[in-house]
Formats: structure tokens, C-alpha cells, sequence
């Protein structure tokens, strides 16, 4: 069956094709026959229990410098024009993102967005994984100086980071002797109203940051992402670099362990980062990336994975409401 797909996300203009996931979405959607619209997250509106956005039809395709056709600008209903809306467009997870959430949430029933809007409120990265702290390193969320310092002291050299960062910016290592900790924490609390997440800081990192990338909960990739030279963030963002991966047992563990919940909330596609084989960091649900990598290493369709998923999830809401 052809579906209708509406991408909310950022300027397809501006994408790097060679890697970005929507993009690999979009062309999966596109060879199977389903029409893809694109949208701004700033267009959406609500008026009389009707949610609309201002989308083109795309055509895409992977060719560098022409990778997509637009057709003409159009107001179309979420609910009446719209089978499927993917909510792919880049955090930072603030009020507005929060707010654009909630109202796709209002589709339930009519139209499937996914990742589920209102689960995404409900597990933003850094705060989500808090579920899963058997499995994380050791971790404060505090913005008060003096906790961060009795912090310190017990766990030596750390990392500090934004509590809704992403991307791996604004991800500071802060070391033992703790010489700009005060300062550094000035900048955070003048710049972000909510705590911050402090953690020590993992020599491990060094043989890679893996992203595990789950489907309707279930394993479907992973790449391991190693810092460039002279920094010790991996994100491929960031200049890391990937390559092919495998599960440790304590991962496998990790993964059964959030799968049947990550179902049950309709988070579809989701990427986890996990540090020295155990260390589980964040949860990623808001616009997960690296199937393109995980798919050139491993030779996978994870975008067809996650459309079948899609696809069934679209079928279940139909009939249940027929």
C-alpha cells in the first residue's frame, strides 16, 4: 500500500546526502512507492482541532548537488493529507521542540508520527538513559558548584555536558586538579536554565563511542565512532570516524534489557551510545543518526528495516480504528 510521508526536518538543501539518515529514509520511502513531502517544524499550526503545514512534494535521489526536486508550496492537513510524519528534524530539545510535540501528539489515531511525539517528551536523551543506570557510568545531574567539586573528588578527571545537547557540542573534559570547574560551570549555568550531566571522564573512549542502533526494539547495527586526532569526542559531527562493530555480551544485555520497552513507547528508531563495551551514555530518540554507516559497513537496509516497522505499526492503527 502507498503511503503518504510528510519528513519534518531541517533544509534539505543543506544535507550531507553521503550520511544523513532522513535522507536514507526518504529514499527508502521513495522505492516503495509511498509520496514524500517535506516540511519546516516552524510551519506547523493548530486551528479548530486541525494540524497543518506548509510541504512540498520531493523527489530524491543520491546524486551530490541535485539530490531532490521540490514541487510547489502547499498548506496540507496532517490528519486528512498525511499517512506517516517523521519528526527528524535536529534538537536542540527545548520549549519550542517540546511544544511542536505535542501537538503532533494530537494526530494519534489518524495520522502515525514517529517517533512516538509524546514519548519523545517523555525520554530526552540524557534523562531517559537515568532509567537504565545499572548499566551507565557513574553520573551526577546538578548545576550547584559545590556538588560537582564533591563529584570530582571521588571520580578525578570529568566530563561535563549539556543536559539537551547534541551532537556531541559543547562537551567539555574538565581535569583532576579541577582548575576551571568553577569557571566553566559559570558558563553553563548563565547559558542553560536546567542542571547539567557530569561524568567521569572514560579513558575507554580512545577505542570508541558505539552507536547501537535499535528498530522497534530490536538490534539492527552498530558502527564504533573514534575520536579525531587531538580531540576526545567521537561524534562522527565532531570529526570522529567510524568503523565496522559488534556486540559485547554486556551490550546484547543493554539491548534486551530497553527493547520491549522502547516498543511499547513507539520509539521506532533509535540509536544508543555505549563507551568500553558496557558504559551506556545516552539514549537517542529526538532525529537518531548512522544507519548510513552502519548499512556501508555491514552491507544492512536498516532504512528498509525501519520502514517495515513503520509500515506494520501503520496497518495495526488503521484497523484498529476501522
Amino acid at each position: 500500500m502507498s503511503l503518504r510521508v510528510a519528513v519534518q526536518m531541517d533544509p534539505i538543501e543543506t544535507i550531507n546526502i553521503a550520511g544523513d539518515s532522513s535522507f536514507a529514509l526518504m529514499l527508502s520511502a521513495q522505492a516503495r512507492g509511498h509520496k514524500v513531502w517535506h516540511y519546516d517544524v516552524s510551519t506547523i499550526a493548530y486551528e479548530d482541532g486541525r494540524i497543518t503545514a506548509w510541504a512540498s512534494p520531493v523527489t530524491v535521489q543520491r546524486v551530490v548537488g541535485d539530490h531532490f526536486t521540490k514541487g510547489e508550496l502547499r498548506k496540507i492537513d496532517l490528519a486528512t493529507d498525511i499517512d506517516v510524519v517523521l519528526m527528524r528534524q535536529d534538537p536542540p530539545f527545548h520549549l519550542g521542540y517540546i511544544s511542536t510535540a505535542l501537538l503532533l501528539d494530537r494526530l494519534k489515531g489518524t495520522t502515525l508520527v514517529s517517533n512516538d511525539p509524546r514519548e519523545v517528551v517523555n525520554a530526552p536523551e540524557k534523562m531517559y538513559v537515568l532509567d537504565y543506570a545499572q548499566f551507565m557510568p557513574p553520573t551526577l545531574v546538578a548545576r550547584h558548584l559545590e556538588d560537582v567539586r564533591e563529584f570530582q573528588a571521588k571520580h578525578g578527571s570529568v566530563v561535563v555536558k549539556p543536559l539537551h545537547g547534541n551532537g556531541g557540542k559543547a562537551i567539555f573534559k574538565i581535569d583532576e586538579q579541577g582548575t576551571n570547574t568553577s569557571a566553566l560551570f559559570e558558563v553553563f549555568n548563565w547559558t542553560w536554565p536546567e542542571p547539567h550531566m557530569v561524568q567521569p571522564f572514560l579513558p575507554e573512549v580512545e577505542r570508541g563511542d558505539k552507536r547501537i542502533v535499535l528498530v522497534d526494539g530490536e538490534f539492527a547495527g552498530a558502527i564504533n565512532r573514534k575520536p579525531g586526532e587531538g580531540e576526545f569526542r567521537s561524534n562522527l559531527a565532531q570529526g570522529g570516524y567510524a568503523e565496522a562493530a559488534e556486540l559485547t555480551p554486556e551490550e546484547e544485555a543493554i539491548c534486551a534489557a530497553m527493547g520491549p520497552d522502547l516498543k511499547r513507547r513507539g520509539l521506532v528508531f533509535v540509536g544508543i551510545d555505549v563507551i568500553g563495551g558496557k558504559w551506556l551514555t545516552e539514549i537517542n530518540v529526538t532525529s537518531p543518526t548512522g544507519i548510513v554507516a552502519i548499512d556501508q559497513f555491514n552491507g544492512t537496509d536498516t532504512p528498509g528495516r525501519i520502514w517495515d516497522a513503520l509500515e506494520r505499526r501503520h496497518a495495526a492503527m488503521v484497523a484498529s480504528s476501522s
